[in-house]
């Protein structure tokens, strides 16, 4: 389990981290999203000791990171795929790990296999790997240890659309042995795919939390229509109070469509089509954000080197 509690962190007057709080919960993905900049990177390297946090403190099962022997067999880190020794192979790069963590050769070979890197690939030079290939070997060396937790920074950057499935699988699969799964991702549509909970982060600050349900729960998503009458069908339901707007060649109708099929009942209407429209992750997330974007009037014009264009 992952306790994030009150974590700030500021750069003279400028706060990157303002007061975040959440847990991250076992058996379960939890995806922590938001726009680039939003602060979700210095969040991450301040849980497992990269920054220092102005105030606030992480508890991964209970104990600061920097306090848990041999953290590497207990929390499986991945926050830049980019940052591996150039000059390393991918096999060098495990096997250090490996000696490190006090484990054996063989648990190279498992998981360059579980990451679906060839010997070939695994002898090569980690300057000539894609993106996609690092991504691959930093999950390899995230789960190298056998951990209980998984902290993940954009781990779907540069896989293709199979990589990016059998990601989802394997991470899946991890929390449905109880491990417990944070990642980061402006990728929506995958975390809406694999998270279980969400906690949403905008300027430094958490402006949602919960499942998929939950934050939607309070979003109209309304439905369209579309009769052989559109002005009568709009005049009836505007007479319920109900807000209608020309869609196309139907209506957009902020409304169940149980309310709408009675409506065109009762106006002797023909509904040719009728259908719910729902509040997606994406429209959810700009709406939460929309105030508080990268682009908004007043966001420095600089970020320190800890508050990347990634975070």
């Amino acid at each position: 389990m992952i306790t994030v509690e009150a974590l700030t962190k500021t750069y003279g007057a400028y706060t990157a981290v303002d007061d975040v709080s959440f847990t991250a919960e076992p058996g379960r993905v939890t995806g922590f999203l938001g726009p680039n900049g939003a602060g979700k990177t210095t969040t991450m390297r301040m849980m497992v000791g990269l920054t220092q946090p102005t105030s606030g403190r992480t508890l991964i099962g209970g104990h600061a990171y920097a306090d848990i022997p041999n953290p590497g067999r207990h929390v499986g880190v991945l926050l830049d795929a980019s940052a591996q020794h150039a000059g390393r192979s991918g096999r060098e790069v495990l096997s250090l790990g490996a000696k490190v963590m006090g484990l054996p050769s063989s648990r190279v070979d498992e998981m360059l296999a579980l990451v679906s890197l060839t010997d070939t690939e695994a002898k090569r030079k980690i300057r000539n790997y894609s993106l996609g290939m690092r991504q691959r070997l930093g999950i390899a060396h995230a789960l190298l240890g056998d951990p209980q937790v998984l902290i993940l920074d954009e781990p779907a950057n540069g896989l293709d659309p199979a990589g990016i499935r059998w990601m989802r699988g394997l991470l899946k699969g991890f929390a449905d042995r109880g491990g417990t799964v944070l990642l980061s991702s402006h990728l929506l549509h995958e975390v809406e795919i694999i998270a279980d909970e969400m906690v949403v982060i905008g300027q430094g600050r958490i402006v949602a939390r919960g499942t998929r349900e939950t934050l939607t729960a309070g979003s109209q998503g309304g439905s369209q229509t579309m009769s052989e009458d559109n002005d009568r069908l709009a005049a009836a339901l505007r007479a319920q109070g109900v807000q209608v707007d020309p869609a196309g060649a139907g209506l957009q109708v902020a409304a169940e469509p149980a309310v709408i099929g009675r409506a065109a009942l009762e106006a002797g209407v023909v509904l040719t089509d009728l259908r719910a429209t729902s509040v997606n992750l994406e429209d959810l997330f700009l709406e939460l954000t929309s105030d508080t974007q990268r682009e908004a009037p007043g966001a420095p014009a600089s970020q320190p080197a800890d508050q990347g264009a990634s975070a």
